[in-house]
């Protein structure tokens, strides 16, 4: 017994250095144990005639605590993770609905399966949880109860022998118990604020309960997000299965934890990457994250519109590299409220000339000579010397009905409005030596400044994409570019018909995006006509796309392009470029790449080639 005695004294002095998970409040209990251990000292030649007495009131109340408090909560932790688990099964029949076709009477009875498992998880979370707070105060007084009754069965038994000792302590086991019936009393008062707690969720109803039913509104400036996500996953060479599990971002990166896992890991480095909505045949709220190189994408699905809006927003803050400023919540809310007034969308070229001014009208010296220009793009240039802040940016390219009604009687060919014969650009006419088409999708497109700098497109692209991502702009039509010696065609590739065209030497500059590769754009040079009775100044505008192949091939194509058309002023330059270059079969146009399909009569070429 005083061996044990002995050992108890250097336990207490121990308990300070466990780790205890829900550890509140024990910095007062590590003193007052502190302080027992030097009484424990003193005592340890008194145990023989105490064992009837301390198994009443040491070793039956720490039984208790182990066999009542810790199974009571390992029962309601299987509890919680049966309720959880059949929440799980009932989110995943209900992310299983179809986006066609919907079966209301399915839907219903899915959506109800899914508010009875999430009060029933709830509610089992809620009575786990008032558990484990519980167990935070009977923690604390399972270990000083003990202690209490150790140490006053001591001193009553050796009454005598303890006078001096019991004097001293008197005091100190008051404060003790005292203690003892505070901590008692929080925890009555804690579980009754739970018991409130828990009454008043039992009385809400099914919809708060219920998935997309938050009437929240979407925050676009977070630079952090978590949440349950689906992830899409390939299980054969055709077959794709998806899984859900938590997500959350860390910094810069994409972390996901799996159900049961102690931490995250990485998934994804979300610097300079692309977010974009995507269409799935099977599920709703998908969207897809792209690396920088293009070679690494995942698609993902979130619960709601509102969720699938703020991860989209969230992954593109993140993206630029809000995280690295020193207020990134101001910069995120600056970027979001001057992006939405820079992006006025608009929907025809028709409405441009109305609210889109002459860009270099609209600041005094906007006009420069080329040299001038030059200069300019040598040294780093600002977006407001590139782009007029509050710019209207064009998604897409809408043709009047009338127009298309002229180009299906004229061939596919474009009346031009102002009476002037477009020869150069019709299919008929066209005899140049290069033909090249490429599959693109257009993103966007605005006036610029300047014509002569590369840094416009690129500012250019990072406004448009910006912008897309701020309206929920995601859709975007596939179509076909033609590049020829004489002028670049955006065709339909169901009618065939030309959406929009330029004379090549009106493209002035034309660029691939230097870390993703499958961005391009090109700068076209027109006239503005808004003052009457003087002759046109020079007026340019920057087009983005985004192609299936590299962009670099879509500029090499249109290099090659202006090329032929300078040689043509020269008959032996333009033979000399010739032979550097192989034709087709027919001999009538260049062949630039042997494994695609030939395009000399015009028409769009086959969907698995790329020019």
């Amino acid at each position: 017994m005083g061996l044990a005695t002995e050992q108890l004294s250097r336990q207490l002095l121990e308990y300070e250095k466990q780790n205890f998970a829900l550890g509140k409040g024990d910095e007062e209990v590590i003193r007052t144990l502190q302080q027992f251990a030097e009484t424990v000292g003193e005592l340890n030649t008194l145990h023989s005639e105490l064992a009837t007495q301390m198994a009443d009131r040491m070793i039956f109340p720490m039984i208790q605590f182990r066999e009542k408090d810790l199974t009571e909560i390992s029962t309601l932790r299987e509890i919680f993770g049966i309720a959880s688990d059949e929440h799980e099964a009932a989110m995943v029949k209900y992310s299983r609905l179809p986006k066609k076709k919907e079966n209301e009477k399915v839907k219903a009875e899915l959506v109800g399966e899914v508010a009875y498992s999430r009060r029933k998880q709830h509610q089992a979370s809620m009575q786990y949880y008032c558990a484990l707070n519980a167990l935070q105060y009977r923690k604390r007084v399972a270990m000083l109860e003990p202690m209490l009754g150790y140490t006053q069965a001591q001193i009553n038994f050796y009454k005598k022998g303890i006078d001096l000792v019991s004097k001293k302590m008197d005091s100190f086991l008051g404060s003790v118990s005292s203690m003892t019936q505070n901590i008692q009393a929080q925890l009555d008062s804690e579980a009754e604020a739970m018991r409130m707690t828990q009454r008043e969720l039992l009385s809400m109803e099914d919809t708060v309960y219920m998935p997309d039913r938050d009437t929240a509104p979407v925050n676009r400036t977070l630079i952090q997000k978590a949440g349950y996500l689906n992830i899409r996953n390939k299980t054969g060479l055709v077959t794709t299965a998806w899984d859900r599990l938590y997500f959350f971002t860390q910094g810069g990166n994409l972390m996901c934890q799996p159900r049961g896992a102690v931490a995250g890991g990485m998934v994804l480095d979300l610097d300079n990457s692309s977010v974009m909505a995507v269409e799935c045949e099977d599920r709703r709220y998908c969207f897809q994250i792209t690396s920088p190189n293009g070679k690494t994408s995942m698609i993902l699905q979130a619960e709601s519109k509102r969720e699938y809006e703020e991860w989209i927003c969230t992954l593109n803050n993140i993206s630029r590299q809000i995280y690295l400023t020193d207020n990134p919540e101001a910069v995120a809310i600056r970027l979001n409220q001057t992006a939405i007034q820079a992006v006025t969308p608009i929907t025809s070229f028709e409405k441009r000339g109305e609210g889109s001014p002459n860009p270099d009208r609209a600041k005094p010296g906007g006009m420069q000579s080329s040299s001038g220009a030059s200069q300019k793009t040598s040294s780093a240039a600002e977006p407001e010397d590139l782009i007029v802040p509050g710019t209207p940016i064009q998604f897409d390219i809408m043709l009047p009905a009338s127009e298309f009604q002229d180009q299906n009687r004229a061939g596919g060919r474009r009346t031009n409005p102002f009476g002037e014969t477009d020869d150069d650009c019709s299919p008929e006419s066209d005899d140049s030596l290069l033909q090249q088409v490429f599959a693109v999708r257009f993103l966007g497109s605005m006036a610029v400044r300047s014509g002569q700098s590369q840094e416009v497109i690129y500012e250019a692209m990072r406004q448009v994409l910006a912008a897309r991502a701020i309206h929920n702009i995601f859709r975007t039509t596939e179509s076909h570019l033609m590049v020829t010696s004489s002028c670049l065609r955006l065709i339909d590739p169901q009618t065939q018909v030309t959406r929009i065209g330029f004379q090549l030497q009106e493209v002035t500059q034309f660029v691939a995006h230097q870390e993703n590769g499958r961005l391009m754009g090109f700068v076209v040079e027109g006239r503005d006509w808004s003052k009457e009775g003087e002759e046109g100044e020079p007026s340019f505008s920057a087009f983005v796309f985004e192609s299936n192949t590299e962009g670099e091939k879509i500029c090499y194509t249109i290099s090659l392009g202006k090329d032929i058309m300078e040689a043509k002023k020269d008959p032996e330059a333009l033979v000399q470029l010739l032979k550097n270059k192989p034709l087709t079969n027919e001999g009538k146009f260049l062949l630039l790449d042997s494994e695609t399909g030939s395009t000399a009569n015009g028409g769009a070429p086959d969907e698995e080639s790329e020019a």
